[in-house]
This record gives structure tokens, sequence and C-alpha cells, in this order.
């Protein structure tokens, strides 16, 4: 039998496009994400700061870090979720980010959770 992670944190994402904010003719997409942070470990852990890596069609990347997520550092006991939603623009219709946050378990171990990739398109672009 396999022994479950002391450190795991699971993170889904989904993505919508906000068409009400893009102005495609000024290359400006922008699009929201939701993402639920669940803590799949055997400890309790705080969300610390993140990492994003944003990269649109031209391979323009952008960096972004910071505290928190949506100016919370949540702490997640075995099995609590987080869920937030958040934004980000580009200047094509196509991208990707990804990413990790740094997280502090109880314990006092720090750790990484990473954010698997994840596409950015407007309607129709991707099928």
């Amino acid at each position: 039998m396999l022994e479950k992670q002391q450190y795991d944190i699971q993170v889904l994402v989904e993505t919508t496009y906000i068409r009400e904010q893009s102005e495609p003719d000024d290359n400006r997409y922008v699009f929201a994400y939701t993402i639920t942070i669940t803590n799949t470990g055997t400890v309790p852990a705080q969300l610390l700061s993140r990492h994003w890596i944003i990269t649109d069609a031209n391979n323009k990347v952008q960096e972004v870090r910071g505290e928190g997520v949506v100016g919370e550092q949540p702490r997640l006991a075995p099995g609590d979720s987080f869920r937030y939603t958040s934004a980000a623009m580009i200047e094509t219709p196509v991208g990707c980010m990804q990413g990790n946050y740094q997280m502090i378990a109880d314990d006092g171990v720090e750790f990484d959770a990473e954010i698997p990739v994840f596409n950015l398109s407007t309607p129709h672009t991707l099928h």
C-alpha cells in the first residue's frame, strides 16, 4: 500500500475569456482564471506566495511573483480547499500559464505546490 504524501497540494484551474475587457484591435486579451487549491496531504499548510509564468503566442513571457493570492494567505488543513478568481492579460488570442505556490506546513517544512500549465484561448481558437 502506498503511503499518502505528507505534503501534497492539488491545483485545479478553470479559465474564461473576458470579451468585455478585451480589445483585440489593440492586442489586449483578458482571461479570468478560477483556481481551486486542495490540501490532499496529511499536514496542514499555508500558502505564502505565488510565482506565475505567463506566455503568449509570440513567446512573450511575463513573470509575476507576490505574497499570497487575492490578498490572502490561506491555511489549509488536510482535505480543505480554497477557491479564488483572478485575471491575466496577454497580447495574443492564445497563451498559457503555469507556476507554483510556495507553501509552509505546520511542522515548518517549506515546499512548492506546482500549478500545471493551462491554456488561455479565446473561443473557437483551440479545438
